[in-house]
């Protein structure tokens, strides 16, 4: 295995696990842009040391529809899945297909006036990127 580690590799000074640098931000819904109103719904995570970058989300109809009863509520999951899409790479990336997982990363993360936004990006550390993405889905999103 290369020196950078992956989830339960220790570090050979005392047995812990290698934890990595990795960047999240939220992804808010605007259901009505000039009200500024807002809620999370996803989380996106990257960490570079792992080529790693994702996207979990959860949309909460119910508050959706409180902000807006006349939301595209299919309008806003399509918005969410393409970034799901985005994150997986592939043909589902669309233009990005072929861009790594950072370079993604900063395309989801760029600033857009559209009814689902990303926020500030945070930092932390983690051993399982994938594991830390469900977390911060169920504390910040669900």
């Amino acid at each position: 295995m290369s020196g950078k580690g992956h989830a339960g590799d220790r570090d050979g000074r005392g047995g812990r696990e290698v934890r990595d640098v990795y960047e999240y931000a939220l992804l808010r819904v605007v259901p009505r842009v000039e009200r500024g109103e807002c809620f999370n719904a996803g989380v996106l995570v990257y960490c570079r040391a792992r080529s790693y970058v994702a996207a979990r989300t959860h949309l909460d109809e119910a508050k959706l529809l409180a902000l807006d009863p006349a939301a595209d509520v299919q309008g806003v999951r399509a918005a969410l899945r393409a970034v799901e899409g985005v994150c997986q790479g592939g043909e589902q990336a669309g233009q990005a297909a072929g861009d790594d997982a950072g370079r993604r990363f900063r395309w989801l993360i760029a600033p857009r006036s559209t009814v689902v936004q990303p926020g500030p990006v945070h930092t932390g550390l983690t051993a399982d990127p994938t594991a830390e993405a469900e977390r911060l889905l169920d504390l910040l999103v669900r």
